[in-house]
């Protein structure tokens, strides 16, 4: 079923376009990775999918009905993201425990019971200011109001920032755990592609306010390949296949391609070495040149 549509969607700040007629439909029950540099404007289009964006154009959709000022629509988005500079800042004060219960209200299927569990699980005071909290801490934060919020559509903007190995590996454990239960969508925003490729289902490449890719994780990285050997036969071997970049030291060349299986295994008899890329260097070979 299609949960949330965005049509040609539009969105400037004064003179840069930051989005620019950009179209997304997502599915329910998946867990999709958005993946795009810095500056492209990622955080602007998960605004605008949870109508915290205003657009200069377009529309957003959830179950047929619009997201933008739609508190029937609002009530089943959860975007949890950084806390906000005002708070961290000291502007305002509040505890870990009045961050959660003003959560409460803005989510009818809030779950009290796994929030107590989860403060515990991380050890968080739930009397302690934010101010108070490390990076890492109010991370932890972010990551309770999204789990707890058990919102159908559940948005994540850099939630491991800050966080160990061991409290990330715990997080994405009980990421898994809640959508095997619930079957709800998740998006995934992070820098740290690797560690998080396991659990997206399907990736959303983001470059130049535009989607260049969405897909599924194994299906598209499946595509991509590093041919290296001698030149020539490298060479022989690339015909028929998008070669995305090119390395040569003297007469050895290493080309990393895009191609389907059937035309990777055509070049099987040659004397060259083809190995895969993982999701990280596919990010890098499609939006890092």
């Amino acid at each position: 079923m299609k949960l949330l549509q965005a049509e040609g969607i539009n969105k400037s700040y004064g003179t840069q376009k930051v989005l620019k007629n950009l179209n997304l439909t997502l599915d329910e029950g998946k867990i999709y990775g958005l993946i795009g540099r810095n500056g492209t404007g990622k955080t602007t289009l998960l605004g605008v999918l949870t109508g915290q964006n205003r657009l200069d154009s377009g529309t957003v959709t959830y179950l047929g009905q619009p997201v933008w000022e739609n508190r029937k629509s609002l009530e089943h988005i959860c975007f949890s993201r950084e806390l906000s500079n005002s708070v961290i800042s000291g502007q305002n004060a509040f505890t870990v425990q009045y961050y959660l219960d003003t959560a409460a209200i803005f989510y009818k299927d809030w779950d009290k019971a796994y929030a107590k569990r989860l403060l515990t699980l991380f050890d968080l005071n739930p009397k302690k200011k934010i101010t108070q909290l490390s990076k890492g801490q109010s991370s932890l934060v972010t990551i309770v109001i999204a789990l707890c919020s058990r919102c159908a559509l559940t948005i994540l903007d850099e939630p491991v920032a800050g966080l160990d190995v061991v409290a990330r590996e715990q997080f994405y454990k009980l990421l898994l755990e809640d959508f095997a239960q619930t079957n709800r969508t998740f998006i995934i925003s992070t820098h740290i592609i690797e560690e998080a490729a396991a659990v997206f289902e399907e990736v959303i490449f983001l470059d130049g306010g535009k989607i260049v890719e969405q897909s599924p994780t194994e299906d598209l990285v499946s595509q991509f390949h590093y041919i290296s050997g001698h030149e020539t036969v490298v060479e022989e071997a690339c015909r028929g296949l998008h070669v995305l970049s090119t390395e040569q030291v003297g007469r050895q060349k290493v080309c990393a391609v895009r191609g389907d299986a059937n035309k990777i295994t055509a070049i099987s008899h040659l004397d060259v070495d083809v190995s895969p890329m993982n999701l990280q260097r596919v990010f890098v070979e499609l939006c890092g040149k």
